[in-house]
């Protein structure tokens, strides 16, 4: 619409001042959205750097503590834990071993932090097999899903006499939060919650994570983790996960499905998380090197299109750094 004078509708004029623009953002980004995942290895008494995603190490269990400690005072959502062993073995025997890495790693987090910080575990066994598999393996070399679930159950236990907040089974294995709850409540821990993996994609993205928890996978993962043409697949795994008692779900990656993230945001009733993975990472923080964008602008612009599409919780190596943008 126009009059002599020009336009009658202005849009810009709610544009016009930082003031103005904060007053009617759509989509906010707040420090407790962001959880910070954090890889712990064992037998190192300094943290290492992860060549591929620069500015991400594996910790010590002291640097892990202060990593939780900082994330704690910056109010970030939660810190999620992923072990590193020494050794590594076909049934991942080190993810249930109560002086295992990981598990050693919750209690020490759960003891700096309390309760000001929910303590989150990775519940998988790809970063304690030799295969490099989220299951065991059958007599044919497949990973086999109902022995696999046997294993996740004592995995849970484990992390659950550590101490942790939440676990988060990531490998897509069916039945998993069903047999996971049960597990959970016959040993007196119905308090803790479960962050399901829900719609966890076969990527290309996941390089730079295979190098952080050294990873020693053979082949691929396909027969378990979703393909990335189907949508409606992972709307049916978010609702199947509720269904058996996930607090929360979970798409994995975010930045490649955000319409997959805004379908299961629209399916459950639940809060949806996404996880804004190491190559997504690694592609910002390649492209900034190079001078090629503005990296501070892009890393909350790249958040803040997780959350446009629906997310409640992301989890994000940026989590501590984010914080720190948004308080100034």
């Amino acid at each position: 619409m126009t009059d002599p004078l020009g336009p009658v509708v202005r849009p810009r004029r709610l544009r016009r001042t930082p003031a103005l623009r904060r007053l009617v953002a759509e989509t906010s980004l707040e420090a407790r959205q962001l959880v910070l995942p954090a890889f712990v290895r064992e037998g190192i008494s300094e943290p290492q750097a992860i060549s591929s995603m620069p500015g991400v190490v594996q910790h010590t269990r002291d640097s892990l503590k202060k990593a939780a400690a900082e994330a704690a005072e910056l109010g970030l959502g939660g810190i999620m834990l992923f072990g590193v062993p020494e050794s590594k073995d076909a049934a991942g025997t080190g993810a249930i071993d109560p002086d295992g890495i990981l598990n050693v790693a919750i209690a020490d987090v759960k003891a700096e932090v309390g309760d000001a910080l929910p303590v989150m575990a990775d519940l998988c066994l790809d970063e304690f097999t030799d295969h490099g598999h989220c299951g065991v393996l059958n007599a044919s070399g497949a990973v086999d899903n109902d022995l696999t679930l046997a294993v996740y159950a004592e995995m849970a236990r484990a992390q659950a006499a550590a101490g942790v907040d939440v676990v988060g089974p990531s490998g897509m294995m069916d039945g998993q939060v069903a047999v996971i709850r049960e597990a959970l409540d016959l040993v007196g821990a119905p308090e803790v919650a479960i962050l399901a993996y829900s719609a966890k994609y076969a990527s290309a993205f996941y390089g730079p994570f295979r190098e952080a928890v050294d990873s020693s996978l053979q082949g691929d993962r396909r027969t378990y983790q979703q393909d990335s043409g189907n949508v409606i697949e992972g709307v049916r795994e978010a609702l199947l996960d509720v269904a058996e008692g996930a607090d929360m779900v979970m798409v994995k990656p975010a930045l490649a499905y955000l319409d997959v993230i805004r379908a299961v945001r629209e399916a459950v009733d639940v809060p949806v998380a996404a996880y804004n993975i190491s190559g997504e990472y690694s592609m910002v923080e390649a492209a900034a090197a190079n001078g090629w964008i503005d990296r501070e602008a892009a890393i909350v612009e790249t958040l803040l299109s997780i959350r446009r599409a629906g997310a409640d919780v992301i989890l994000t190596y940026w989590a501590a750094e984010a914080a720190g943008l948004l308080r100034r």
